[in-house]
């Protein structure tokens, strides 16, 4: 079986004015939490503090040096991820469709290097 990325993306700071629509994703986030459990699919999971709670540590021209905030200053950022293992892209695919219907928004699935 090969492991897969599922990364949830999300537009700027994740925070919504709903507190039903909040209340709603994270027993949505639950219920598909526990569908990749049981189905032995699970391998990690994560929600991630917003971007801005960031330190990117870079190594250039022999020295290294730290920097609050994200690396890319994008629209787009990643807001939790689950590590999943699959048969296939197709059968991977198919938990992603899960997850960005429980999140309420977009996952990226990358396959992990062998």
């Amino acid at each position: 079986m090969t492991q897969y990325l599922l990364s949830v993306w999300h537009d700027g700071e994740f925070a919504l004015p709903d507190a039903d629509i909040d209340e709603d994703r994270i027993a949505q986030v639950g219920a598909f939490n526990t569908a990749l459990q049981e189905s032995g699919s699970w391998v990690f999971a994560g929600g991630l503090h917003p971007a801005s709670s960031a330190t990117v540590v870079r190594f250039a021209d022999g020295n290294v040096s730290m920097t609050d905030g994200p690396y890319a200053e994008s629209k787009e950022q990643i807001g939790g991820f689950w590590v999943i293992e699959a048969p296939d892209l197709d059968a991977a695919l198919e938990w992603a469709r899960q997850g960005a219907t429980a999140c309420m928004g977009a996952v990226e699935v990358r396959p992990f290097q062998g």
